[in-house]
Parts: C-alpha cells; sequence; structure tokens
C-alpha cells in the first residue's frame, strides 16, 4: 500500500472505502493479493453488468488481438466497428422500434453528455439547458453544471453557467407532479427561465441516491418537451444497458427520447467506451465538430457486439433480470419491515435499487461492516445516504442471495449496537485462491 500513499493524488475515494490491493477478478467476485474473495455489489459502479472477465467476451477479445486487429483507428471504418454497429442495429435498435444514429465521442460517459449538450444546442440555437435536482451527468464543465452535486460543483472553481435546476420526481412529495411547473414555468415570458434547447433526465438517478421516476412523470415530461419544442435527452449511463431490466431504462415508459447517452456496461468488458444516439434528422455535425483522439475503441467494439450477441438476441436475459430485481425488492422491503423503525426505506427498480437510511453515517456504518464480511458495496446520495445495490446482471441467485444476507446481516448489527462498529464473526468467510 505504501506505493499508493507515495505517489497517488489524495483525489482517490473507492480506495478509501476498500483499502485492499485487489489483483483478480472473475464473474461477481473479487480478490485481493492475499488471496481473499470479496462478492463485488459494486461492478466498477455500474460498468460491469456483466462480470469481471466474462469468458464468453474475453475469448473473442483474445482472437481479436492475437489476429492483430486494429486498437486505435480514430474515426477509420474498421470491421470490428462495422460489426458492432451491425448488431446493434439489429438487435438493439430495430425490435425496439428506434431509429437513431450513433456518435462515437471520448470514451467517458461525461464526454457523451458534452457532445449531446453541445449538439442541442447547435441545433436549437438556444443555451439554457433544463437539468434536475439530485442529477449527476459528470464532471467535466457542460456535464458538472447539470449536475446537482455540491461536492462536485464545488471543484469546479469557476461558475457554472448555462443550466436551470428543475425539481425531479418526488422532489417536493409524492402527491406533486413537478412536470406541472415546469410546463408553467416554458409558459410563461416572465419565469425568469430562458427557453431551453433541452431537458436532460436521468430515469433513476444513481449518484443522486436511486430516486427512481415513476413512468407517468417520464411521459409527462416527454409531453411538455414536446409542447415547448425542447430536446428531451436521456441520460442512460448508469441505467441503460439492462440494469433496470430493459436494455434502455426508458423503455418501460412507452417513450422515445430525441437524444440518448451510453457508456458505462456498454462496453461489456470494462473497458471505456460512450456514444450518443440521436434522431437522423438531428444529424447536424460538421465533420470534426466534436471529436477526440479515443473516440470509438476497437476492443471495446469486440466485447459489446459479444454483448449484444449474448445477452440480447432474445427476451430471456431481461427476464432474467426483472426476476432478480423482484427478489432484491422482496428482500430489501423485508430487512426494512424488519429493522426499519424509521430508519430505512427502499428505493430503485429492476436490479438498481438500495435502502435509504436516515443518515450517511448510518449508511456508513453499514458498508463497512458489509466490506469486513466479504460485501464490497458502496453509498449514493446528496450525503452518502443510500447503500446502493449494484451487483453484476448475471450474478448466481445464490451470491445474490449471499451478498443480501450480508447486507442484512451488517443492518442488524448496526441497529444492535447504534453507536459503534462490533467486532463479530464473518458471515461470508473470505476464500484463498489457493483452495
Amino acid at each position: 500500500m505504501k506505493i499508493f500513499e507515495q505517489i497517488e493524488s489524495e483525489v482517490q475515494s473507492y480506495a478509501r472505502s476498500f483499502p485492499r490491493v485487489f489483483n483478480k477478478a472473475q464473474g461477481e467476485h473479487l480478490y485481493d493479493e492475499d488471496g481473499n474473495r470479496y462478492l463485488d455489489f459494486l461492478a466498477g459502479a455500474g460498468t460491469l453488468n456483466y462480470g469481471h472477465n466474462n469468458p464468453v467476451f474475453k475469448e473473442k477479445l483474445l482472437e481479436y488481438i492475437h489476429s492483430d486487429g486494429i486498437t486505435h483507428g480514430l474515426d477509420l471504418h474498421t470491421k470490428a466497428k462495422g460489426e458492432f454497429l451491425e448488431a446493434f442495429n439489429e438487435k438493439i435498435l430495430k425490435p425496439r422500434n428506434l431509429d437513431y444514429v450513433m456518435q462515437f465521442t471520448g470514451p467517458t460517459g461525461t464526454n457523451a453528455v458534452e457532445a449531446a449538450l453541445k449538439l442541442a444546442r447547435n441545433l436549437t440555437g438556444r443555451e439554457n439547458v433544463i437539468s434536475f435536482t439530485n442529477g449527476f451527468h459528470g464532471v467535466t464543465m457542460g456535464a458538472l453544471a447539470a449536475t446537482g452535486n455540491s461536492h462536485h460543483r464545488g471543484a469546479a472553481g469557476v461558475s457554472l453557467s448555462g443550466v436551470s435546476r428543475m425539481p425531479y420526481d418526488g422532489y417536493l412529495g409524492d402527491d406533486i407532479d413537478t412536470t406541472v411547473y415546469l410546463d408553467k414555468v416554458l409558459s410563461d415570458s416572465s419565469s425568469g427561465i430562458d427557453k431551453p434547447a433541452a431537458v436532460i433526465v436521468e430515469t433513476v438517478q444513481g449518484e443522486g441516491g436511486i430516486n427512481a421516476a415513476s413512468f407517468e412523470w417520464l411521459q409527462n415530461l416527454d409531453k411538455v418537451c414536446k409542447k415547448h419544442d425542447v430536446l428531451l435527452i436521456v441520460d442512460d449511463i448508469q441505467a441503460g444497458c439492462g440494469r433496470t431490466g430493459t436494455y434502455f431504462s426508458f423503455e418501460e415508459a412507452g417513450i422515445k427520447p430525441d437524444i440518448v447517452t451510453l457508456s458505462k456496461s456498454l462496453g461489456g468488458y470494462g473497458l471505456p467506451f460512450a456514444v450518443v444516439l440521436f434522431r437522423p434528422e438531428l444529424d447536424l455535425w460538421k465533420p470534426g465538430e466534436h471529436n477526440g483522439t479515443f473516440r470509438g475503441n476497437n476492443f471495446a467494439f469486440i466485447t459489446a457486439t459479444a454483448a449484444i450477441n449474448s445477452y440480447w438476441s432474445d427476451d430471456s436475459f431481461s427476464k432474467e433480470v426483472k426476476e432478480k430485481g423482484r427478489y432484491i425488492s422482496q428482500r430489501l422491503e423485508s430487512i426494512v419491515e424488519e429493522y426499519g423503525n424509521g430508519n430505512f426505506t427502499t428505493r430503485g427498480r429492476g436490479m438498481f435499487q438500495g435502502i435509504s437510511c436516515v443518515n450517511g453515517e448510518l449508511a456508513d456504518k453499514i458498508t463497512t461492516i458489509a466490506f469486513q464480511n466479504g460485501l464490497m458495496i458502496e453509498t449514493s446520495g446528496a450525503d452518502g445516504q443510500v447503500v446502493k445495490l449494484l451487483c453484476p446482471l448475471i450474478i448466481t441467485m445464490e451470491n445474490l442471495a449471499a451478498g443480501i444476507d450480508i447486507l442484512e446481516s451488517a443492518i442488524r448489527d448496526v441497529c444492535a449496537t447504534e453507536d459503534r462498529i462490533p467486532k463479530h464473526k464473518k458471515y461470508f468467510d473470505p476464500i484463498s485462491l489457493a483452495s
């Protein structure tokens, strides 16, 4: 650990919560250099929906490398890119009646958001963008302006402009449809809110605390955007690629956004990869207006294609994810009923769920004990108050149950001790690599 303390910046965060040196991973498990095994309910913050080192993807990737396939190709046409585009069009877009073109951006989600915002502003000639309370869209300047979290915004060093904030679904209470307020301010020339180029929204706010918008609210938001000739951008970077039970998180709401951003699990293998999808008539980019040296990752094309062909050729995988989501809901609701006493509530949908605690201190105690017992799980929300389940979608039911058992044990211990983290037996013994 000494080299990390000597050389690595203080900006690191996950390493503080999980202070181990990890050196192996497979499926839903991570291993440290001492041979201890951990169930991974962090999954690269949603980047590993198909697990670590998925054997099908790995075989395809190794074949490609051994054949001297293109590693870096700027935005040149490559065979790997062509096969990915074909698979995505035939197995993702067409079955959902979605007519989108695809833009390859820099390999991070925040760059896809930057491109989406830039495109919307150029198309409409308007600067303002509507984003929502507790939304998270990235930490580069344009995306950060649309992000609500004060911790991240405070690091910008400059004022952040061009965005107006609106209350997300449920922010003002369950009985208030905040899209009515949005419609009102866009209809009133004296509201002080300039007509926006776009509205950007997460259907489930991940970093914001697993806040899930209702389908009705999303439908109403879509109607407001259409009424006022405003582009609707869905940021599906964390909620997409199957996390909620369907490939796109907005499918069950029956809406078709003008623009969609994807990253994280898009590449399948944890390889950096991000894209923007938008209606063909919006494709008014001039060549090279938004570019980047690493736009289009050919290794990720290979594994992304393998992911589509392996898991999205029919609806069987989607059904499995929904079944696991129902199990998670049942377990979390049972935990809250057993230990709640007003301290806990559930939230989210599909395999994108969590337990909201009364404060971040309580959530931190729970995740710390869970890690001591072999479960890697993080917190989210404005005050880190939500314990966030983000396990790989391919996790076995046995290991899903084992992980939630560890979580429940941690909650039980915290509730029993209230003000201290106890020393106690391990409910999930780390397993040596040697065995």
